[in-house]
């Protein structure tokens, strides 16, 4: 169990996905994402197979919910900057998390 302090520490945002582009060097079929966070965080990229329920022409404008303050992490030649969150199902079938109404970029979820 975590205590509320520590889940404090994870600095959760929505961000608006402005590039999406296939990442055939990906072990799994993935899509390289750039992200707006806005000011408070600014532009980040991201790594997430989600090709199996998302087109990437799809993906442009659509708002979703990231972990912002994970180290980066190099994945082939690659670098992610974040995670973004989706719920897993079964056959790593992921379906992103995202807010119900658009919302201003680098807002925090609390």
């Amino acid at each position: 169990m975590l205590t509320w302090e520590e889940f404090e520490k994870t600095e959760m945002r929505v961000g608006t996905i402005i590039e999406a582009n296939d990442f055939p060097e990906a072990r799994k079929p993935a899509y390289q994402l750039t992200i707006d966070f806005g000011a408070a965080v600014g532009i980040r990229k991201s790594s997430a197979q989600i090709t199996r329920r998302y087109a990437k022409e799809d993906l442009i404008g659509r708002q979703v919910v990231a972990v912002v303050n994970f180290p980066k992490k190099q994945i082939g030649k690659f670098m992610s900057e974040c995670l973004v969150l989706g719920a897993v199902g079964q056959e790593g079938d992921v379906v992103l998390l995202a807010p119900d109404f658009k919302v201003e970029n680098g807002l925090r979820i609390g």
